[in-house]
């Protein structure tokens, strides 16, 4: 079992033991906040989401992405541009949009090693990730594959390119130092 998962399996016994004592307490799984002193709920329920979301009218990124290009949106009436792609504008609300290729190299601008990792990348070892800089003052957020933070710095040049994920061959884009 990786660390994660042992830390994650810690809390979960630490809170159930926590709850069980403060429920014997007060007859409620109620604890104090250690900074504030507020009360909390330990909520006995474990919450997992999966969503279905419709891509129809943002399809040209997914297709951009099978051709190995990353795809972006520009309002025809403002010309406000759009990483992640909207199908909508957010400053004008049209929904009249066009779509243009993001140039693939740019400038990395911050990074940060990732060691506490949300759920669904546990079972991954720790790893980077970085925003980057592209033309028309796109910036993009992605993994950045490297020989480890020593080998980065900022205002670097670096590649955006598509491949597939390690864990479940979907095709993602991350960063390659130039």
């Amino acid at each position: 079992m990786n660390n994660t998962k042992d830390k994650t399996s810690q809390l979960n016994e630490d809170l159930k033991r926590l709850s069980e004592d403060a429920a014997k307490k007060s007859g409620l799984p109620i604890i104090s906040d250690d900074k504030t002193k507020d009360p909390l709920l330990i909520d006995q329920r474990t919450l997992l989401l999966k969503y279905l979301l419709p891509v129809k009218r943002i399809m040209p990124f997914y297709d951009g992405l099978k051709r190995g290009e990353i795809m972006a949106t520009k309002c025809k009436k403002c010309g406000a541009k759009y990483f992640p792609p909207q199908a909508d504008c957010s400053v004008c609300y049209e929904s009249e949009m066009e779509w243009f290729k993001i140039d693939d190299e740019g400038v990395l601008l911050t990074y940060t090693q990732i060691n506490v990792k949300p759920a669904s990348f546990s079972n991954h070892d720790d790893y980077i990730i970085g925003i980057a800089k592209f033309q028309d003052d796109i910036k993009i957020l992605a993994r950045v594959i490297a020989d480890g933070l020593k080998s980065l710095r900022a205002g670097m040049r670096v590649k955006l390119v598509v491949t597939k994920n390690l864990s479940d061959d979907n095709l993602v884009y991350i960063f390659k130092p130039i």
